[in-house]
């Protein structure tokens, strides 16, 4: 990877900033604990595998449950958005939920995700929720999978990967871009801030990205085949189901 290949300062920046134009970056402020809804048996450890091997290309930890929320990255596998008007206790978590699930209806939208924050600023959990419609149906588990995976691991802006995507092909399987890699490994390095509000802040980022390139490529490239074999090439398209499945 040289410098060519990597996200720009701007680049970093647009990722990271919101529909009001302000600049916000977040990553965990705790360890990850998540939860998957609504996937069959064999897909549930696509999902695990994409959430641990995107968590160990950061550095940050996963644990088995959360003080406040038991879980606190929930994943949502389902058919009609209407379908979430009938999660118990979901509006408690989502305000205005009957508002969001009108509005992601009416855009015929396949993917929702909120995040909540601590008092510092930092992720204490994220909502993921992902429609399977006749086209995702096509997608394979280990892409759908590793897709949520890297959007959760940062607050990214709204529209940070509505035009491009984080993941790239090779020999036909879904991987994660080095250069997004690189800037994961960086967002999570030590001597980077959990919380950012200045644009200035991309620059650290972009800067911090280049010393910690070749890592990030070796991370990446382990990465995308720990995903592989948790899919085993059999796994196939996300398919939701009435249950509930943790990741334990």
């Amino acid at each position: 990877m040289t410098d060519s290949d990597m996200l720009s300062p701007a680049e970093i920046e647009a990722l990271f900033t919101r529909t009001d134009g302000n600049y916000r970056f977040a990553r965990w402020g705790r360890p990850i604990v998540p939860i998957v809804f609504g996937v069959q048996e064999e897909t549930l450890q696509v999902v695990k595998g994409a959430v641990e091997a995107v968590a160990a290309l950061s550095g940050h930890k996963l644990a088995e449950t959360d003080p406040d929320l038991g879980a606190n990255l929930m994943i949502f596998f389902f058919r009609d958005w209407q379908e979430l008007l009938e999660v118990p206790n979901l509006d408690q978590m989502i305000g205005g939920l009957q508002d969001v699930v009108a509005r992601l209806d009416r855009e015929a939208a396949t993917q929702y995700r909120t995040f909540r924050f601590d008092d510092s600023g930092a992720i204490r959990a994220c909502f993921s929720f992902v429609r399977m419609d006749a086209a995702m149906d096509e997608v394979p588990a280990e892409t759908i999978a590793l897709g949520q995976a890297v959007q959760m691991i940062l607050a990214w802006g709204q529209g940070a990967w509505s035009t491009t995507s984080p993941l790239g092909l090779v020999g036909g399987a879904a991987v994660l871009r080095p250069d997004v890699a690189a800037l994961i490994v960086a967002a999570y390095d030590p001597v980077m801030p959990a919380v950012a509000n200045d644009p200035s802040h991309a620059l650290r980022l972009n800067a911090r990205a280049g010393v910690l390139r070749t890592r990030a490529e070796a991370a990446s490239m382990q990465m995308s085949r720990d995903v592989a074999e948790a899919g085993d090439d059999s796994t196939p398209p996300a398919k939701p189901e009435q249950k509930a499945a943790p990741l334990g």
